[in-house]
């Protein structure tokens, strides 16, 4: 049998509520293990914010709309794994609240936007203008620029990889990245070219270099590096820099994390390193209920036996 190395699936996906999303093309499958015991699988078809457009396939610009296209399908996957538990709590029915009542059968959508815009906002205030003016504060003390810049993006990255290490701790998050790492797992399993079956998903490896934390600290990384080089006078201005700067950030990582997903050489893996490191505080190993529900995700989108088949020549009878 003679293998292809380094042929990425093409899949993805995240963790949610109990259950994993994966995503493959315009197809997106949330699998979700419900109080009874049962896996509830709901597959839809997602195409995106600028669906076909010439936009999406220009290098450096591709990355941003990915970006906000998973963020979006992010919360829509999370939403629905939730509401399995919030029909299980047995609360009563509420009546209509002012979203219900101002957007009607829009009012889910409608939240989810202005859930996903406040993310974003938070995000960029916490990780891209706080580190800013923590660094201004010590730059009364420090006059040279370009070690004040070099400490902002440390602190950049402290912020980042404390934060993780706080939700990392808390219980519910624990058993989230339970699944982050069935998630991971099974698509290991398949590019390594092994059957996808419960045995062969346990013994992979939990972390991979497609991962959203990896890109996550490629964006704290590349936004170090340009606002090193990228540097104005004006206070305001440079607050309005690392905003304007945000898409061109996002473009660039996603670029470094595309190539890392199909390439494997000595440089590849050492930038890809940091990133794997990080992935052992954000996926954890997962019981085999769990990559039951990561495996009926994986094939309600992917043929995975088809992929075996085209990427390392051989045929899985039904009994492997």
């Amino acid at each position: 049998m003679k293998k292809k190395c380094n042929r990425s699936s093409g899949i993805g996906g995240q963790a949610v509520l109990e259950g994993v999303m994966m995503k493959n093309k315009d197809t997106y499958a949330v699998a979700v293990r419900k109080p009874d015991g049962g896996i509830e699988i709901d597959t839809e078809e997602f195409q995106g914010v600028m669906h076909g457009s010439a936009l999406k396939k220009i290098p450096f610009v591709r990355g941003v709309f990915n970006f906000l296209d998973s963020m979006i399908l992010g919360m829509r996957s999370l939403t629905w794994s939730v509401s399995f538990y919030e029909e299980d709590a047995g609360q009563e029915e509420k009546k209509p609240g002012l979203f219900q009542k101002l957007f009607g059968d829009q009012a889910e959508n409608v939240a989810m936007g202005l859930t996903t815009a406040v993310s974003i906002i938070l995000a960029v205030a916490i990780f891209m203008i706080l580190p800013y003016f923590i660094s201004a504060l010590i730059g009364r003390y420090v006059r040279n620029a370009s070690l004040i810049a070099i400490i902002e993006g440390l602190i950049r990255i402290l912020i980042f990889v404390l934060y993780i290490v706080a939700i990392s701790a808390m219980k519910d998050i624990h058993r989230l990245y339970q699944y982050h790492g069935a998630e991971h797992k099974c698509i290991n399993c398949i590019e390594k070219g092994r059957p996808l079956t419960v045995h062969n998903v346990m013994r992979s490896s939990r972390q991979h270099k497609r991962c959203g934390t990896s890109f996550l600290l490629f964006v704290m990384l590349v936004s170090v590096v340009l606002f090193f080089f990228i540097r104005v006078q004006n206070p305001v201005y440079r607050v309005a820099i690392r905003i304007l700067l945000i898409p061109v950030i996002a473009g660039i990582s996603y670029e470094i994390i595309r190539l890392a997903g199909n390439s494997n050489n000595i440089f590849v893996r050492i930038l890809s390193a940091p990133g794997m490191w990080l992935q052992k505080l954000t996926t954890k190993e997962p019981d085999e209920e769990m990559v039951e529900v990561a495996i009926a995700s994986v094939e309600a989108v992917f043929d995975w036996k088809a992929y075996l088949k085209d990427t390392f020549g051989y045929e899985i009878d039904g009994n492997e």
